[in-house]
């Protein structure tokens, strides 16, 4: 009841008394303050700039490298009037032991052509789920450390490359990834270029129960041709722990047409915590793409994970 009671007084009370908007420059840059964030007197040029540097995101998806936890998996592949062409949904285990990590799978349950005959992904999709959250064989020598860790695609090809390229694009979105025709520049949302497109709010709200700094990144209203040519990122919200700076959740879509490929992803993620360790709780993913050469894939798919141990 004292939760229900704070929520609906925090909220009449941004909405009223805080409803004016402040625009500030950094490094010639402008980002819009809301004003409860301004009134808080605190230095947020060093917050936008720790925003813009983040690595907690990917931290927590390393920290799944270092710990056994259950995974819920539905990924249903969708044909071109909506309805599922092919699906898996399963409960595994990673579990981890002496510096290595091994996966069992406790159910399973496929329908349509979800394998081919050799028990391989018959879709893309699905292959770059399992690189995030299924454990193939039994690897050891990992760790969680990020800093000073870079991705590259300079010694990749072929479908690993398009796996390292997507790793990129999911764990540091809003930077350029080399190697993607037409928009690998493009999805730098924090250069001078960009700032002319989009608009960038720093707000307070309340996510999952808890106040947090709010980022959001929209397109420029009113930006006409330059929309379809130059626009890659529709939205990308991002929710951060007022004490750590930790990323708490994040929504984001992107979407764009070439001639050579066309894509349109939807993504939403909430963190957890467990033993002082952020780590993903629930993914969802809604996408529609298409690549010269390869089938148009459609897809929806949802990653629960739960009962994390060291």
């Amino acid at each position: 009841m004292r939760r229900f009671l704070y929520s609906i007084l925090f909220l009449f009370f941004t909405q009223t008394t805080f409803a004016q908007d402040t625009t500030v420059r950094i490094d010639n840059q402008s980002f819009t303050l809301a004003e409860v964030v301004v009134r808080n007197n605190f230095d947020y040029r060093r917050l936008l700039n720790q925003i813009k540097e983040d690595t907690t995101f990917y931290k927590a998806f390393r920290n799944l490298r270092i710990l056994g936890f259950t995974s819920f998996n539905d990924i249903k592949m969708l044909n071109r009037k909506g309805g599922v062409a092919a699906s898996l949904y399963s409960k595994t285990r990673q579990n981890r032991s002496n510096g290595c990590r091994t996966m069992d799978v406790l159910e399973e349950k496929t329908t349509g052509d979800f394998y081919d005959r050799k028990g391989e992904y018959n879709y893309e999709t699905p292959e770059l789920y399992a690189g995030l959250f299924f454990t193939k064989g039994t690897i050891c020598g990992e760790d969680n450390i990020v800093k000073g860790r870079t991705r590259n695609v300079s010694n990749k090809k072929g479908m690993e490359k398009h796996k390292e390229q997507l790793k990129m694009l999911f764990f540091n979105p809003g930077k350029k990834i080399p190697g993607i025709p037409l928009i690998g520049n493009k999805l730098d949302l924090y250069d001078d270029d960009a700032h002319k497109l989009y608009d960038y709010r720093l707000d307070l709200e309340e996510y999952k129960g808890q106040l947090c700094y709010v980022f959001s990144i929209t397109p420029k209203e009113n930006l006409g041709f330059l929309k379809n040519d130059r626009i890659v990122v529709d939205q990308m919200t991002t929710w951060f722990d007022q004490k750590t700076l930790e990323v708490l959740g994040r929504n984001y879509s992107l979407s764009y047409k070439a001639l050579v490929y066309d894509f349109d992803v939807q993504m939403e993620v909430e963190m957890g915590k467990f033993e002082g360790l952020t780590v993903p709780k629930i993914l969802r993913y809604k996408g529609n793409w298409d690549i010269a050469f390869k089938k148009r894939e459609r897809a929806v798919f949802t990653a629960t994970l739960f009962d994390f141990k060291k």
